[in-house]
């Protein structure tokens, strides 16, 4: 028998638009079953590359948020070191892991390229599971009428959207979840197809 695909929500802080020139600031993933069900969670706010600096217009955003800041700035660990952890947490969850992300496409580059760099390989293959492409399709919309505020109320727990990664993956982790069971074509064997 297959293993269960295990969804896990990640969330990316950063001080720019992409990997190398600017770093990865802090990351958080909560890995979810097909049935809704937090299995595990990671964190880890990381170093700042040796020779890449900050966006003027993300370091900006940033001074607009000193919680979110300072909570990311906090016991940094060594890229290295936390990537090789991370994979190794990957490698030990209970079925096979899928990237999901708010956007996908942001948060998917810069874990992949860490993981690439300093963990060798990526569990997550080539491939992200993007939520509001998920919803776009569950709603019959287009791409860019697709929105948090047009979306079901039905979907949202109550959970923070704080800007700190692992608040943020458990809250978009739950909407992807509610999504799924939301999904009148998804079959109810418990994720397995």
């Amino acid at each position: 028998m297959a293993r269960p695909e295990i969804y896990v929500s990640t969330d990316v802080e950063a001080d720019g638009p992409i990997p190398g020139p600017h770093s990865m600031l802090s990351f958080g993933s909560a890995a979810y079953t097909a049935g809704g069900e937090l299995v595990a969670t990671f964190s880890a706010n990381l170093a700042t590359l040796p020779d890449a600096r900050g966006d003027d217009a993300t370091m900006a955003w940033w001074a607009t948020q000193p919680a979110a800041w300072a909570a990311c700035r906090a016991d940094q660990q060594d890229p290295a070191a936390a990537m090789v952890a991370y994979r190794s947490w990957l490698d030990q969850l209970p079925g096979k892991p899928v990237f999901v992300g708010y956007p996908a496409a942001y948060d998917f580059l810069f874990v992949y390229w860490y993981l690439i760099r300093f963990a060798g390989a990526s569990p997550f293959s080539h491939s992200a599971l993007d939520i509001k492409t998920y919803a776009m399709a569950l709603l019959g919309t287009d791409y860019r009428a697709t929105t948090k505020r047009r979306m079901p109320r039905a979907w949202f727990a109550d959970l923070p959207h704080s800007h700190v990664a692992l608040d943020d993956a458990i809250e978009q982790g739950a909407l992807f979840c509610a999504m799924l069971a939301a999904n009148p074509r998804r079959p109810t064997n418990g994720g397995a197809s």
